[in-house]
């Protein structure tokens, strides 16, 4: 019980911190997200985002229903304005998923990983490439700017700085342009991991959609 100066008792304070710790543990040990996902956002212009998601995709992506819709409509705009934005890079489109999808894998979003590969495959890339990205550095399958290139931003990305040094190559290989390209892919591949780990927001099952639908379907 509270005291008369509504600071609760020694002995009820504890049992509130165990009611805590109890409702923490609930949501902690799922694997669902953290926060519960919505089907029927109240804003207009989501609920349109969500009706062509659906008919584009066959689905709402999770982001969208557990972050997007308790957002003003302009979080979804920006996000989709990454996408379009990746649309006017210099740098080739494979080169472009190779990051994302690096970038990805050491931040552990398992969203992530699963919707950047599904893109590869909608966009006929080199699946055989993507397997191997454990093995860049040695694969006959990249080459040398693209090994820079991913070890410029496994750096950048497990150590939050850069090495001077691999920066050096990275500049033999690519243009100015291009290597802020690359360190622009970084940045926005950091924001739709963290959104997502943040929120626990496992794997969509994206890559079974685009085996299914078949590479080459304009999605993405």
């Amino acid at each position: 019980m509270p005291t008369r100066t509504g600071i609760p008792s020694r002995s009820t304070k504890g049992g509130l911190d165990r009611q805590m710790t109890e409702k923490a543990d609930s949501v902690l040990n799922k694997d669902e997200p953290f926060l519960r996902p919505i089907d029927e956002p109240s804003d207009p212009a989501v609920k349109q985002a969500f009706q062509n998601m659906k008919q584009y995709f066959g689905k709402v992506m999770t982001p969208a229903r557990v972050f997007n819709s308790r957002m003003p409509p302009e979080f979804l705009e920006f996000y989709t304005e990454i996408s379009v934005l990746d649309q006017k890079l210099e740098l080739p489109k494979e080169t472009v998923m190779l990051i994302r999808q690096q970038v990805a894998r050491i931040n552990v979003c398992l969203f992530c990983i699963d919707s950047n590969r599904a893109a590869t495959i909608w966009a006929s890339m080199n699946q055989a490439k993507f397997d191997a990205l454990d093995q860049y550095q040695t694969s006959p399958l990249f080459s040398e700017g693209e090994r820079v290139a991913l070890d410029y931003v496994s750096t950048l990305t497990r150590e939050k700085k850069a090495d001077p040094a691999i920066f050096a190559k990275l500049l033999k290989h690519y243009s100015e342009r291009q290597v802020c390209e690359i360190v622009y892919l970084v940045a926005s591949e950091h924001l739709y991991n963290i959104n997502n780990i943040g929120l626990n927001i496992h794997s969509d099952l994206l890559c079974n959609i685009a085996q299914k639908s078949g590479a080459g379907n304009g999605k993405w």
